[in-house]
């Protein structure tokens, strides 16, 4: 019984240092900036608004399949946070016309070690994992021309890391 309860003890302590992940004790339009910097950390990227505002990029991979950006206004106030890592954000990116630095203001930064240069096909392949519309791991890869720095193409694959080869629930 007393194994149980440590058990027990330990798995709270562990969802509970989970729940800022996402920031879900932040509160739109009230937390201000220190708050969300004490509950999500230090970002990966953060980008200055015209407008004096602040969007900031939490991504959660290689592993975790989100990335969150949050956008501050001009006021250090909340403005929203939003999950980029699904398909109304991928078909943002215009083939042709997105370069590298809009598609991590759009994305976040991609996962380091999936990050690959093709020399024969000078092409440069940035990937993220994420949640699929299947609530299924997926993963999505931008293509870029290794002379333009212009999206050449995007694509989405499921992630076959399952123990039947498919790919795993991720869960929403």
């Amino acid at each position: 019984m007393i194994k149980l309860a440590g058990l027990f003890f330990t798995l709270c302590l562990t969802l509970s240092g989970c729940t800022g992940y996402a920031g879900s004790r932040l509160q739109t339009g009230v937390s201000g900036r220190a708050e969300v910097l004490a509950e999500m950390g230090e970002p990966a990227m953060r980008w200055q608004a015209a407008d004096g505002g602040e969007q900031l990029a939490y991504p959660r991979g290689p592993l975790g399949p989100h990335t969150y950006m949050v956008f501050i206004g001009a006021d250090g106030r909340l403005q929203k946070i939003e999950n980029v890592l699904d398909v109304p954000h991928f078909a943002r990116i215009e083939t042709g016309k997105s370069d590298q630095a809009a598609v991590l203001r759009l994305l976040g930064p991609p996962a380091p070690e999936w990050t690959v240069y093709f020399e024969a096909r000078d092409e440069l392949v940035w990937e993220w994992l994420f949640c699929d519309d299947f609530s299924r791991l997926a993963r999505f890869d931008v293509l870029f021309d290794g002379t333009t720095g212009l999206v050449r193409t995007t694509m989405q694959r499921p992630e076959r890391r399952g123990r039947d080869g498919t790919a795993p629930f991720c869960g929403r």
